[in-house]
């Protein structure tokens, strides 16, 4: 699986890519600047991008910008956020097209290496990899708002860990409940939200985190 990585800070670049290799992924690049990440991306078709948010030159958001073009160029393009904050508006934007292979990761929250090697895995696949805190402050931004303000608590529980990426058996498994218990506050989720069932859990967590992005 062949990966491209931005991040200009060299020790913590120098780290993932270590660290990928570890697990036999393939580096096709490590890049420090929005520039270069661009070629890399439009070059080298990676499996998967790693990038920080804010890179040289601007340090804004130059390496989400890069990414979201790379993917407006190349659909679906399975992009890893790495950020030190929870950026609303850029993760709105990189899961505003829905077609997966997405995922937003708090640095100071990424605790190992299993952690961090599943995430990158799971976008590769078409996933999502969403950090909790990411999720609740989307949450927490439509709170308020119908038809997201009729879902019980138990369902916001089930749509955060949906999100997350997470199987209806891990959910059940966190919750302490059934597996029939999670597919029935699913459906009652899609049911409020008017979004229809779908086996795809993909799908499913894009289609929600889409709704909670509109408006």
């Amino acid at each position: 699986m062949r990966v491209v990585i931005a991040e200009d800070l060299f020790l913590l670049r120098d780290g993932l890519v270590r660290m990928l290799e570890a697990f036999d992924f393939e580096i096709a690049a490590a890049v420090d600047n929005g520039p270069e990440l661009s070629r890399a991306l439009a070059e080298l078709e990676p499996d998967v991008a790693v990038v920080d948010v804010r890179l040289p030159p601007s340090f804004s958001d130059e390496g989400l910008q890069c990414a979201l073009e790379a993917r407006r160029k190349r659909p679906g393009l399975p992009v890893l956020v790495l950020s030190q904050h929870v950026e609303q508006l850029y993760a709105r934007e990189l899961l505003a097209d829905g077609t997966g292979g997405v995922g937003y990761l708090l640095k100071d929250r990424v605790f190992d290496a299993d952690q961090f090697i599943d995430a990158v895995r799971r976008v590769s696949e078409g996933g999502t990899a969403m950090d909790p805190q990411v999720i609740q402050q989307l949450l927490t931004r439509r709170s308020q708002d119908k038809p997201l303000g009729n879902l019980t608590s138990r369902e916001k529980e089930v749509m955060e860990l949906m999100a997350q990426g997470r199987s209806n058996a891990a959910i059940a498994a966190q919750l302490f409940v059934t597996e029939r218990a999670v597919a029935k506050h699913t459906s009652n989720i899609f049911g409020k939200l008017d979004l229809p069932p779908s086996d795809d859990n993909n799908r499913r967590v894009l289609a929600v985190l889409a709704y909670l992005d509109r408006g």
